[in-house]
Order: C-alpha cells, then sequence, then structure tokens
C-alpha cells in the first residue's frame, strides 16, 4: 500500500506538467482559448490570463510534488486541483456543451465522459497522495497509470487512435470486394430483377430459379424458359444491373 501512496505524485506531476506546459508554451491553445469552455466562465477578454493562472498552478504543483522533501500538504493541493477540475468540467458540460475544455490541447470536441474519467482518475491517484511518505514508488503502477491518463485524453487521438482506427479498417477491409459466400442469393437476385437481361427475357421464363452456383466470381441462376432454359450471370463485385448477362440454351444441350 506505501508504494502504491508513493507512486500517485510521479503521476499526477506528469500529469501537470504536461497540462502546464501546454497553457503556457502553446500559442495556439492561448489563440483558441476563446472557444473553450473557460472563455463562458471567465468572459473571452480574461480567457487567456486564466488559461495562463491555471498552467502556473499546475506547475506548481507538480513541482511541489516532486521536489523533496514531502509534504502532506502536497497532496491536498493536488486533490483540491482534480476536484476543481471536475467541478470546472462539469460547469463546462452543462454551460457550454458544445465547446472543449481548454485542458490540454486543441480540438474541438466537447467535453465527454473521458474527461471526467481522467479528471476522476487523477482525483482518486490525489487521495494516497496526501499520506504517500518517503516510500519508494513503483515504476510499473506509474507507467499503467500514465498510459490510462494518455488514452482517456481526447487531445491525443490524432497520435494514436485514429492511427488505430485507420489500421483497423484497412485488416477489415469493409468495402473490400466480398466473396461469393458473403452474398446471399435473395441479393443476387434483386440485381438480376432489376437488369435489362432479366426484362429482355422476362417473357420468355416458365419456371422460377431452377440451380444457381458461382464460380470466378460470378453467380449463374437458371430459369426454364419455354423448352430452353435462361442462364443468368451475375456478377458478385458490382451492383450495376447492366454488367448481368442472358443466354438462351435449348434444353438437350444441357441434357
Amino acid at each position: 500500500m506505501h508504494g502504491i501512496a508513493a507512486s500517485q505524485p510521479y503521476v499526477i506531476a506528469f500529469f501537470l506538467l504536461w497540462a502546464g506546459l501546454m497553457k503556457l508554451l502553446s500559442r495556439r491553445m492561448r489563440a483558441q482559448a476563446g472557444q473553450t469552455a473557460l472563455a463562458r466562465l471567465t468572459g473571452p477578454a480574461r480567457a487567456v490570463p486564466a488559461l495562463r493562472f491555471v498552467g502556473l498552478a499546475e506547475l506548481a504543483v507538480a513541482g511541489a510534488l516532486l521536489l523533496p522533501p514531502a509534504h502532506p500538504l502536497d497532496g491536498v493541493a493536488a486533490a483540491l486541483l482534480a476536484a476543481g477540475f471536475l467541478a470546472y468540467l462539469a460547469y463546462a458540460h452543462v454551460a457550454a456543451p458544445t465547446a472543449s475544455c481548454g485542458c490540454l490541447g486543441t480540438h474541438s470536441r466537447p467535453v465527454d465522459l473521458r474527461a471526467f474519467a481522467r479528471a476522476g482518475l487523477l482525483l482518486a491517484a490525489a487521495l494516497p497522495a496526501i499520506g504517500a511518505g518517503a516510500y519508494p514508488p513503483l515504476p510499473a503502477l506509474v507507467v499503467l497509470e500514465v498510459v490510462a491518463l494518455l488514452a482517456l485524453s481526447s487531445e491525443l487521438d490524432r497520435y494514436w487512435l485514429t492511427p488505430a482506427r485507420r489500421l483497423l479498417v484497412r485488416l477489415r477491409r469493409p468495402l473490400a470486394v466480398p466473396t461469393p459466400a458473403d452474398v446471399p442469393l435473395e441479393t443476387s437476385l434483386h440485381l438480376l430483377r432489376r437488369s435489362p437481361a432479366y426484362c429482355s427475357a422476362s417473357g420468355r421464363l416458365t419456371s422460377d430459379v431452377r440451380e444457381t452456383w458461382d464460380e470466378d466470381g460470378t453467380r449463374y441462376v437458371v430459369y426454364g424458359a419455354r423448352d430452353q432454359s435462361a442462364i443468368f450471370a451475375i456478377p458478385l463485385s458490382t451492383d450495376d444491373p447492366t454488367a448481368v448477362r442472358v443466354a438462351l440454351v435449348d434444353e438437350a444441350a444441357l441434357a
């Protein structure tokens, strides 16, 4: 338990350093401060000064958590800051539901469940940090919690979540040409009935579907047609009705 508590200041300090430096050094973030929920809370004219003030507070708490000697008030300050984050997110969700929180970077996404989960994780980490004491941290736990914070940060989605989704699309190939087994017979018949080939031969048909088979990316459908058989060739790789072909074959030739 002591190792778990001793690990939390490092997790919180990492997040606060990142957040504080973004607020103080990112010109783009300051330029878009007037479009965040912070501008609704403080007024557009005071959004940038408020952003800098919050950034300085985050850096101050991060420094207090990292620099010896450890003091219980450092954890208290971190817990109060995390509670303030949660209160701010609740305000943003109600007062400016379409605005971003402006917490870590520039993006246009409104406050969502992930933002609340991230702030809740920070608060949960800050509480045991109050009585952490001078014990060695658990590096694996620090890394795990930091990764969880990064995964909950929408600001970083373009670096890992979007590429991961693109890779998944390439692997699954949802728009790839389907195999014959993937195309239901009813889908082929629907295409067939809309085709010029079917319209030209429909007056001669005397039966329902007699036989079907798939070969080389084409589905063949056989109908009876006045002492003949009408064999329709329906491509499985297109939904163009004009691609359907028909051949009328004498019954004797098929015998």
